[in-house]
Formats: structure tokens, C-alpha cells, sequence
């Protein structure tokens, strides 16, 4: 893996973070916690996706998996913080 791969991970990592800690109000962990949020969110989200036969590639296709992968990831984790 490159820089270029790298970078491309952690700036769809920070923006799926931002954009999930933005709908889910009230969970946003500063920027590293956003991007690693977000980063989880994007494996979780690609796993899912997976699941469904849902695939496509691209920019925009990826933020959308990890953004919705952060989203049911931070609600997860709020969900277990009222337990």
C-alpha cells in the first residue's frame, strides 16, 4: 500500500467520522476519533454491503459505505452506553 492509498483511507475515514457524527448528534470523538470511526465504520459498512450483494467502486460509493457503516457503528455504541 502507498502513501496516495493511505491518504485516501484516513480522508474517507475523516469525512465518513464527520458526516456520521453529524447524524448521530452528540457522538462526535474530535478528528483521530472520527477517523478511526470512520474507518471501522468502512469495513463494517463494505461487510454489510458485502452481505446484501451490493458492490461498487468509486470516491463517492465508498464515503457512502463508511458513512452509513459510522452511523450504525456510533449508534451501536450509544445504544450500549444507556445499558
Amino acid at each position: 500500500m502507498g502513501i496516495e492509498s493511505l491518504f485516501v483511507i484516513l480522508l474517507i475515514g475523516a469525512l465518513a467520522g464527520w458526516l456520521a457524527g453529524l447524524m448521530i448528534k452528540g457522538s462526535g470523538f474530535g478528528l483521530i476519533g472520527n477517523i478511526v470511526v470512520g474507518i471501522l465504520g468502512a469495513v463494517l459498512g463494505s461487510f454489510l454491503f458485502g452481505l446484501l450483494g451490493i458492490a461498487s467502486g468509486g470516491f463517492l460509493a465508498a464515503i457512502i459505505m463508511a458513512t452509513i457503516g459510522a452511523v450504525i457503528l456510533l449508534y451501536a455504541v450509544s445504544v450500549l452506553k444507556k445499558v
